[in-house]
């Protein structure tokens, strides 16, 4: 009889227990969780009710702010507001009743809605004084002028564009098209906001994807400046004579490479400064081959390859496979077969190698702003470290700055100023227009600019189509419009 009490009892025990383990757990463990889950929109209601902050630019243009509702008998007191509209929509992202937070809205929530512990004290000094408490300003480190050169250069080309400061990683511009305004998904109106959705996720030209951070391309030949490193890593000068037959018969297949549009590199060899310098791609495939896809891997992972990427906002994870055949190595070296990169990833090569080889992490919130304008958080780029020897980023830079100087990429010279840079050409699907791309940097006192360009399926030029001809003259004028300080 005691031994079938004392099972009741542990029976009983074990239930009690369970019991009190729900409710500490979704009450207490899972609470931070479900208070930031941008799909709890019982949470997202009681945040109506705060006047959260506003996103800014640098010189204080507004992009996103909270105003009071002025629809009759509307329980929710703030509406979302995107005073810009569609310009800044992939980097702010969306503040909605129905679908949450997204990008920097869902990043820095905490600090919006005025309850980062870094403003603690403010809450406790408002909460004595009866004092409503209004949400953090979050600064944004882009620089209007860039991004309105960079749409505006864009030309509603099916793309993006990317600018960096290289010496701290600042995201200074990033713009991609076709895009979205984030006002459709803000309203107080749960119907309307639905049918934006629903038409926005069903449309085939995907004007929710942020290009710029979020969709992978083949990187053509922008991708040779990655390759150039490895060999200047492994013994290859700049002055060293290196093949560049009209066609390179790749080892172990039928499937020769050729040059774009059948051109040719010299007169059968050519140094490596010369072959990055006119895109030869007969060099680059039988330089990746000689290297071998294990070194070609490591030096694109020192650029961040094959690594979740270290943008605080949601990105895309540029790759390249690590053990592959001499085909496979041979079109990875040109930014073919399965390399795959976001323009984000590009803007970061390029800012690496103006910055010495130093890599930062791209960053796009600059600091948080109290309502009395004081500092209450300051973001910075984190330092990467080293990724290539200085040396290597000097010769890199040099050898850069002849491709826009009389190279591929003549189209992206900004008069008074030493501009470096690559172009690319990426086939992507038989039958289909290549995407065409441009890299490069520039300064001039104390600015300094990295940028990179995506045109897909050439814009509107089609299957004649050259990152020289399309791409370089949006970089330019991106450069050109921040170095100048928007004039």
């Amino acid at each position: 009889m005691n031994r079938q009490i004392r099972r009741v009892a542990m029976v009983v025990l074990v239930a009690f227990l369970a019991l009190l383990a729900a409710p500490l757990y979704w009450q207490v463990l899972a609470a931070p969780r479900l208070a930031n889950d941008p799909r709890n929109t019982r949470v997202l209601i009681k945040e109506y009710s705060i006047e959260r902050g506003a996103i800014v630019l640098s010189d204080r243009t507004e992009v996103a702010r909270s105003d009071r509702s002025r629809q009759r008998g509307d329980p929710l007191e703030f509406v979302r507001r995107y005073p810009q509209g569609e310009r800044y929509g992939m980097v702010t992202g969306f503040y909605s009743l129905v679908y949450g937070r997204t990008l920097a809205e869902q990043e820095f929530n905490s600090f919006l809605l005025g309850r980062a512990p870094e403003q603690f004290a403010q809450n406790v000094t408002d909460l004595l004084t009866a004092r409503e408490t209004p949400g953090g300003t979050l600064v944004l480190t882009l620089d209007r002028a860039a991004q309105e050169a960079a749409e505006r250069a864009l030309r509603a080309r099916k793309g993006a564009v990317v600018a960096l400061d290289p010496r701290t990683g600042a995201v200074l511009a990033m713009t991609t098209f076709p895009r979205y305004d984030p006002n459709e998904l803000s309203s107080h109106n749960p119907e309307a906001i639905r049918r934006n959705w629903e038409r926005l996720v069903n449309d085939e030209n995907g004007p929710l994807l942020n290009r710029a951070a979020g969709a992978l391309y083949p990187p053509g030949s922008t991708f040779k400046v990655i390759t150039a490193a490895a060999a200047l890593e492994n013994g290859v000068s700049m002055t060293d004579e290196l093949p560049s037959p009209p066609v390179y018969d790749v080892p172990e297949t039928s499937a020769d490479i050729r040059n774009f549009g059948g051109a040719t590199c010299g007169d059968g060899s050519l140094t490596l400064s010369e072959a990055l310098r006119i895109s030869c791609n007969t060099t680059f495939a039988g330089l990746g081959v000689e290297l071998g896809s294990e070194k070609l891997a490591a030096e694109a992972e020192k650029f961040g390859f094959n690594k979740p990427s270290p943008y605080e906002l949601p990105a895309a994870t540029s790759v390249i496979p690590r053990d592959q055949d001499a085909p496979a190595t041979a079109q990875s070296a040109i930014g073919q077969r399965d390399v795959r990169t976001s323009p984000l990833q590009m803007a970061s090569v390029a800012a690496t190698i103006a910055n010495g080889g130093r890599r930062m992490a791209p960053f796009v919130g600059q600091e948080v702003l109290s309502d009395k304008g004081r500092v209450v958080k300051r973001f910075e780029g984190e330092d990467l470290g080293q990724a290539i020897p200085e040396r290597v980023a000097g010769d890199l830079k040099d050898m850069m700055r002849q491709v826009v100087e009389s190279g591929t990429g003549v189209a992206a010279q900004i008069p008074g100023l030493d501009v470096a840079g690559k172009t690319g050409t990426a086939q992507h699907a038989r039958g289909r227009s290549p995407h065409a791309w441009f890299i490069g940097f520039t300064s001039s006192g104390d600015r300094a600019i990295a940028v990179a360009v995506v045109v897909e399926e050439g814009g509107d030029v089609g299957s004649e189509i050259t990152g020289g001809r399309t791409a370089a003259p949006i970089a330019r004028e991106v450069m050109a419009t921040y170095i100048r300080g928007g004039g």
